[in-house]
């Protein structure tokens, strides 16, 4: 059998389609349909598309009049300069001359509310790159408490997700609109069923002890939902083989392997980089490792099939996992180990092989590398140090 054709295993939850979520988690029955009278338009970072934990996804399911804009900055500025928009349309987005909503009289509210979806950082690079968004009124919200997004890092713990804007502006405006509590309560049953399924503390940021080795509870204790994982990407900004221009390198090789099965995960990316040869002979990749080639959509769901809801990715070094935040890939949360305070005991040129990985024969780089973290990840899963916490 080729063995491209076992790339995602054959057990792999089936997913919703809608909410991106495993079946058994999935609330898209739940999601109630409000009647808002404002027109709601959300410009949505394509980043943001496919995240599994993406909110603006339930606003749009629930609003009756909502619609989400989807591309690259550029696209959408293109997309957005030619729209009809409302005489009183408004944008939700902080700043010095932002009125705050809830001050307004009723003939002075928008009609039309323009809402940013994606991280912060996307939502000042969609700011910057579409003119027209800054010429549009300013609108803001004042949360009296903390946002209830625990399961993705905000700003500050006032900084609220899509859908808590969202409620929160649209309750200011029509505050006779029934549902948004109901909208409220699906958001908060998402959170609950992702943190029980997520029993390690990876999000709640404890502070660690002095010379503790900060080694995530999740290795020293059940290794069997730890993914390793490492890729390659594009050969850069420069060249032929480059990304498009202002993108950042997409992954061109991925390869991982679940700790407690040897599930293992292999795909090789549409690129032009694979034209390079002095850059290919580096990565040793054979023809049939670089067979069937995909598009990066295609590694996205081969990807999502592959993890699964309550898994923790391992990879050694930050860069490896941006390069599935940059294409919209990330559906699990990431432990860095390059980050925790213990050397690795062997080193990277070290020839042997993990026996996980015992069945795979490649001298690729990218092979070499995933056992690295692989040796790694046994070597931290020893490590019953009193001092462990998590990431």
């Amino acid at each position: 059998m080729n063995p491209n054709e076992s790339l995602v295993a054959p057990d792999s939850p089936t997913r919703c389609h809608v909410c991106f979520r495993p079946r058994s988690l999935c609330f898209c029955k739940l999601i109630p349909k409000v009647a808002n009278q404002t027109e709601v338009l959300i410009m949505q970072h394509r980043r943001e598309r496919s995240h599994p934990f993406n909110t603006a996804r339930i606003v749009s399911q629930s609003l009756q009049r909502c619609q989400v804009m989807v591309a690259y900055n550029h696209e959408l500025a293109e997309r957005f300069a030619t729209m009809q928009l409302s005489d009183r349309v408004g944008l939700l987005y902080p700043g010095e001359n932002a009125k705050l909503l809830s001050d307004l009289e009723p003939d002075e509210r928008p009609e039309q509310l323009v809402v940013i979806d994606g991280t912060w950082h996307h939502a000042k690079t969609l700011f910057r790159d579409i003119p027209r968004l800054q010429t549009l009124p300013r609108y803001r919200l004042a949360p009296s408490e903390p946002g209830r997004y625990r399961i993705r890092r905000e700003p500050n713990e006032h900084a609220l997700s899509t859908l808590e804007a969202t409620v929160a502006a649209l309750s200011a405006i029509e505050p006779t609109t029934p549902g948004f509590d109901r909208l409220v309560d699906v958001f908060d049953r998402m959170i609950s069923d992702q943190l029980n399924v997520s029993k390690s503390n990876w999000r709640h940021n404890e502070a660690r002890r002095p010379g503790s080795p900060n080694v995530p509870r999740v290795l020293t204790k059940d290794i069997s939902k730890i993914v390793v994982a490492y890729g390659e990407q594009e050969r850069g900004n420069t060249g032929e083989g480059s990304s498009a221009a202002n993108q950042p390198p997409a992954p061109l090789y991925w390869n991982a392997v679940r700790m407690g099965t040897g599930e293992f995960f292999r795909c090789a990316i549409q690129s032009k980089s694979l034209n390079d040869e002095a850059f290919m002979e580096r990565l040793r990749l054979t023809p049939d490792e670089l067979q069937p080639l995909v598009s990066v959509d295609d590694f996205r769901e081969r990807w999502r099939s592959f993890v699964r809801a309550d898994d923790h990715l391992a990879v050694f070094h930050r860069s490896t996992s941006k390069l599935l935040e940059d294409v919209a890939a990330n559906f699990s949360p990431s432990i860095v180990l390059k980050s925790i305070h213990l050397k690795p005991q062997t080193k990277e040129s070290d020839p042997r092989t993990p026996a996980i990985l015992a069945h795979q024969t490649s001298n690729s780089r990218p092979l070499r590398r995933l056992a690295w973290a692989v040796r790694f990840v046994e070597e931290l899963a020893a490590t019953k140090a009193p001092g462990s916490d998590g990431p």
